[in-house]
């Protein structure tokens, strides 16, 4: 088989590498080709384009670079139609991806969404376009088949891929002494996103908690391919270091974190790590994100329990004296800190339904052979 893969970010491209292994177990014969990273290229995949390309966070910046995304989708369904595959699998990146699902219905590609858009948080229609558009949807959130039965649609829950990948990682020997860090000292995790529009605005409010927490060592989970720029509030502070594409080795180390909004906040929860969660943007972004958004939580940890395990801290709140008030709960054995990881126990217990990956890819093979 032929299979043509599209992730937009880093996530997507994590899950996507881990999908195309499982792919080939059951198709040792398969060509993969598409959109992605490096977790997809290890795995097998032909990159015509890297994610990091694509990284348009919000809609101020999605609007600014509309001519760019243009260009990249006709690159893509160009490779597609030249590349002729058996099937196209669709990674999240819903404003990309909805196009292209378009585009295969059209042209008479089978197409697969893996990772569904989060429509249920906004753009609720949009689930009648999906429908219309995707052959078989193959979602990682217990409440999204029932989502999608409000439409008359019947989708693939298959487990979610993050607790796959925490449950294959293997903790590094070596990862205190090779990034510096103490073993006397307890380790506070801060994650600031992936994004340049993340980072400008939370790396300077997660160094005044630094600030505020000398006896403690921070460690920052630093982009590689990222300006290092970004990361000048942290600079002049001995008690912060930079950790490099070992996220999961960060968390399996910390005592506490702080967490960008996104799917860190699960991955986190996953290494039953206390932390908090934070997000902030421009002030359009976040007028027009309270006007379409229908979700009462931010944070996949919350959505998933159905309440609010994690604080969730969003734009002016995402500030100092609140930061630092819950971190001192979360690092010491409070009241607190317990009912957050009770939280975490039943997340866990709810997610953990084998392999996403490899249920994902026994229904996509046994779909194709049809």
């Amino acid at each position: 088989m032929r299979y043509y893969i599209i992730a937009g970010e880093r996530s997507g491209d994590l899950h996507g590498g881990n999908l195309v292994k499982a792919l080939r177990q059951r198709d040792p014969q398969a060509t993969f080709r598409g959109f992605g990273g490096e977790y997809m290229q290890e795995a097998g995949v032909t990159l015509t384009l890297h994610y990091s390309e694509m990284a348009f966070m919000g809609f101020a910046q999605v609007v600014l670079n509309l001519n760019r995304i243009s260009k990249f989708i006709k690159q893509c369904t160009a490779d597609i139609k030249d590349f002729k595959p058996d099937v196209v699998i669709l990674i999240d990146y819903g404003g990309f991806n909805r196009q292209i699902a378009a585009f295969c219905k059209k042209n008479g590609f089978k197409n697969f969404y893996y990772i569904t858009p989060k429509v249920w948080a906004w753009g609720v229609y949009r689930a009648r376009e999906l429908k219309k558009n995707v052959d078989r949807m193959f979602v990682i959130l217990p409440f999204e088949k029932d989502f999608f039965k409000k439409f008359q649609w019947d989708v693939d829950y298959v487990g979610n891929p993050v607790l796959d990948a925490v449950k294959a990682h293997h903790r590094d020997d070596q990862f205190l002494s090779k990034w510096n860090l103490s073993g006397n000292k307890e380790i506070i995790a801060l994650l600031p996103g992936s994004r340049k529009q993340e980072l400008e605005r939370l790396v300077p409010v997660m160094a005044d908690v630094a600030r505020r927490f000398p006896e403690y060592q921070f460690a920052v989970a630093a982009v590689s391919n990222l300006d290092k720029t970004l990361y000048a509030p942290f600079s002049e502070l001995k008690n912060v270091s930079y950790v490099e594409e070992q996220t999961y080795d960060l968390l399996s180390h910390a005592r506490a974190a702080i967490v960008t909004s996104g799917t860190a906040t699960l991955e986190t929860a996953l290494f039953r790590v206390p932390q908090i969660v934070v997000y902030k943007t421009s002030w359009i972004n976040y007028k027009i994100s309270k006007w379409v958004i229908q979700v009462p939580y931010i944070s996949l940890v919350n959505l998933i329990a159905g309440r609010e395990v994690v604080k969730e801290m969003i734009q002016d709140d995402a500030n100092v004296d609140h930061l630092a008030g819950e971190l001192k709960q979360l690092l010491i054995d409070s009241p607190r800190r317990k009912e957050v990881l009770n939280g975490y126990d039943e997340i866990i217990k709810i997610l953990d339904t084998g392999s996403a990956s490899e249920n994902a890819a026994a229904l996509m093979t046994g779909y194709l052979i049809r």
